[in-house]
């Protein structure tokens, strides 16, 4: 099992920065990739970003050259960067792990909002 636990995100102005955090613990060995997700209401959950374990980063092109994911090995964290917000990036964010050979492991969620 991977447990996965986020922080970060709140409240913020069109135009701000937040920064979300994702902490795994468990079973992270078979982790080669982690990154979120997001939920904006009655919408369905969507790729934000990703990172692989090699460093390797993709991203969803509604957030590109905004959004910055990055990573900590040493702490098992993974971040997102998130500048020039938008009230259409208001949304609950999912960290998540892909891990060989199981499912994909999600943490709790946080919400953005970001106000006009």
């Amino acid at each position: 099992q991977v447990q996965l636990v986020g922080s970060g995100g709140g409240l913020v102005q069109a135009g701000g920065s937040l920064r979300l955090s994702c902490a795994a613990s468990g079973r992270i060995s078979g982790i080669y990739r982690m990154g979120w997700h997001r939920q904006a209401p009655g919408k369905q959950r969507e790729f934000v970003a990703g990172i692989t374990t090699g460093g390797s980063t993709n991203y969803a092109d509604s957030v590109r050259d905004r959004f910055t994911i990055s990573r900590d090995s040493a702490k098992n964290t993974v971040y997102l960067q998130m500048n020039s917000l938008k009230p259409e990036d208001t949304a609950v964010y999912y960290c998540n792990a892909e891990v060989i050979g199981s499912n994909r492991y999600w943490g709790q969620g946080t919400q953005v909002t970001v106000s006009s």
